[in-house]
C-alpha cells in the first residue's frame, strides 16, 4: 500500500524539520509548504489525504487556508497551533477543521489524532482541484473553467452548480439537491433560479441544451454532467 501523504503547512522552519521527520517515521509521505497560499495550491495540485496546518501563517490566518481548501475539498484538516482559546478553536472548527491541537503537543498524539481522521475517510478518496470532461476544463481551486483551452467566465453561483455538477459527473443531480447546495434550503423549490444559470452556464460553455456536449438536462427532475 502507498503511503499516505500529508500535507503539511508550518511556517517555522525547526517545527517543520521536526514533524516531516515524525510524519516520516510514522509511514506518512510528507508535501511541506510555509505559507498559506502555497499550502492552497499544493492542496490542489497534490492530492493530500490530510492536511496539517499552523494557524499563524505569515501571509494569511490559517482559517482563510482551511475555507479555501473547503471550498473544493473534504480532505481532513488538523490544525496545530499555539492559540489555545475556546473562541479560536471553535472558529477553526466552525471553518471546517476536522480537529484542532494546541501546541506544545505530544507527537504520538498528534500521529494518533492523523490516523483517527483518515480512518473516517475511505482509502483512495485524495481530491484533486483539476477536472477534465473532454473540451471541458474546470479547476475547483482557482475556480477557472475553459472549453477548449480558452476560458469562460462563469458567475459565483453559476461555477458553484457547474462543480457540484462536475463532483457528481455522470450522474444525476437533483433540482432540490442543486438549489439547496448553492442558494440554501430556503429556495430548494425556486427551480426558476436554476433554469436561468443553467442557461447562462451553456452560453458560456457554447452548449446546446438540444444535442449537449456538457450538460444534459433530466426534465423535471435535475442535471446531469456528461461524463465523456
Amino acid at each position: 500500500m502507498s503511503q499516505p501523504r500529508i500535507l503539511l503547512v508550518e511556517d517555522e522552519a525547526p517545527i517543520r524539520r521536526f514533524l516531516a521527520i515524525a510524519l516520516g517515521a510514522g509511514g506518512f509521505e510528507v508535501i511541506e509548504a510555509e505559507r498559506g497560499r502555497l499550502g492552497l495550491e499544493r492542496a490542489a495540485t497534490e492530492a493530500p489525504d490530510a492536511v496539517l496546518l499552523d494557524l499563524g501563517l505569515p501571509d494569511m490566518d490559517g482559517k482563510a487556508v482551511i475555507a479555501g481548501i473547503r471550498e473544493w475539498s473534504q480532505v481532513p484538516i488538523l490544525v496545530l497551533s499555539v492559540r489555545d482559546g475556546e473562541a479560536e478553536k471553535i472558529a477553526a472548527l466552525d471553518a471546517g477543521a476536522d480537529d484542532y491541537v494546541t501546541k506544545p503537543f505530544a507527537t504520538g498524539e498528534l500521529l494518533a489524532r492523523l490516523r483517527a481522521a483518515l480512518r473516517k475517510r475511505p482509502a483512495g478518496t485524495a481530491e484533486r482541484a483539476e477536472l477534465a470532461f473532454g473540451a471541458l476544463e474546470i479547476n475547483l481551486a482557482t475556480r477557472v473553467v475553459r472549453v477548449s483551452g480558452i476560458e469562460a467566465k462563469l458567475t459565483r453561483k453559476e461555477f458553484d452548480v457547474l462543480a457540484l455538477l462536475a463532483r457528481h459527473a455522470g450522474r444525476l443531480v437533483s433540482h432540490r439537491q442543486l438549489l439547496t447546495t448553492v442558494w440554501g434550503p430556503a429556495h430548494r423549490e425556486d427551480t426558476h433560479y436554476l433554469r436561468i444559470a443553467i442557461g447562462h452556464i451553456r452560453e458560456k460553455l457554447g452548449d446546446d441544451a438540444a444535442n449537449p456536449r456538457f450538460i444534459l438536462t433530466e426534465p423535471g427532475v435535475g442535471y446531469r454532467l456528461l461524463d465523456n
